[in-house]
């Protein structure tokens, strides 16, 4: 029976497409909006920018430069903190993307690929600062979001850190050659589009199961974001549209960032698909990161607004 729930839960789904398909097609059509205004237009640009950044080598340089301070901060190795620089500027899920190449490589071990998950697969600039900064029509909102949810991404990384440092690998890390500028841009822009198509396919996807869902989310509006967020990120944020940023809803905000939504869970376990990390920890790490984000947001609103 356990092998076959996944089927059940899918055929259940696609019942409920078949039976409530006009409210299903309004949401997909709403999350085409979300996407089109301000998903697409953040996202790509800065997500090319990452890639490009990442196959120029930047993140090696970093993890060179901090290697030592965040091996002593989180008890990682250098490879390891490549990934904590690359998911705060990327976004999700490229964090633990980065991750499973790390650990198909060999460069970690698994119980610190398993660590870094926890605290490295986050959301980027261009999703905060764009996005959700631009549904409270408030760069300084975004700009706290985005502060808040780096010291959150800190705070759980060092309680995941583990009781001793990461040891050395088996594998001795390879440096990577750096492609030829203009190949480097044309492969960047392409996994870019790659990248903001997913998202917005998962966004596109859930908003069908939201819309399913909206005639019985009859709560205050932040609230109603918050059901939504937990389910998916853009439509979550999105629903906070016309909140004033009072701390409250910059706090709710932050949570559902945090948290990431269950559609980037999914996205995460599919760039983990074929290696031996386990999930666990990247719940309980994303979980840790939206309460802590929540709390410092709601403190330092206070004392901006």
């Amino acid at each position: 029976m356990k092998k076959h729930l996944p089927v059940l839960v899918v055929l259940g789904l696609f019942a409920l497409l078949v039976v409530f398909s006009g409210p299903a097609a309004e949401g997909a059509r709403k999350g085409l909006d979300v996407c089109a205004a301000t998903l697409a237009p953040s996202l790509l640009p800065f997500f090319a920018l990452a890639n490009l950044l990442s196959a120029l080598g930047l993140p090696d340089l970093l993890g060179g430069l901090f290697g030592g301070a965040m091996g002593r901060l989180f008890h990682i190795s250098p490879d390891g903190a490549q990934a904590f620089f690359l998911g705060l500027s990327g976004g999700y899920p490229l964090g633990a993307a980065l991750v499973a190449d790390l650990r198909r490589s060999g460069r970690v071990a698994r119980d610190e690929a398993e660590r870094l998950l926890a605290f490295c697969n986050n959301s980027g600039p261009a999703f905060i600062l764009g996005a959700a900064g631009g549904v409270f029509k408030s760069p300084a909102a975004g700009l706290l979001l985005y502060v808040t949810h780096v010291l959150a991404a800190i705070t759980t990384g060092v309680v995941f850190r583990g009781r001793s440092p990461a040891p050395v690998p088996e594998k001795p890390s390879a440096a990577k050659a750096v492609p030829p500028f203009g190949k480097a841009l044309t492969a960047a822009v392409s996994k870019a589009v790659g990248s903001t198509v997913t998202v917005c396919g998962y966004v596109v996807l859930f908003g069908a199961l939201l819309g399913i869902l909206e005639p019985y989310l009859t709560l205050p509006p932040p609230v109603n974001a918050l059901v939504c967020g937990f389910l998916e990120l853009g439509s979550g944020v999105a629903a906070m549209a016309g909140q004033a940023p009072e701390p409250v809803p910059l706090a709710l905000t932050a949570l559902i960032i945090g948290w990431g939504g269950a559609s980037v869970h999914c996205q995460t376990m599919g760039v983990l698909a074929d290696t031996d990390i386990s999930c666990a920890r990247h719940l309980a790490g994303r979980a840790l990161c939206g309460a802590f984000a929540a709390v410092y947001t709601y403190f330092g609103a206070l004392m901006l607004f």
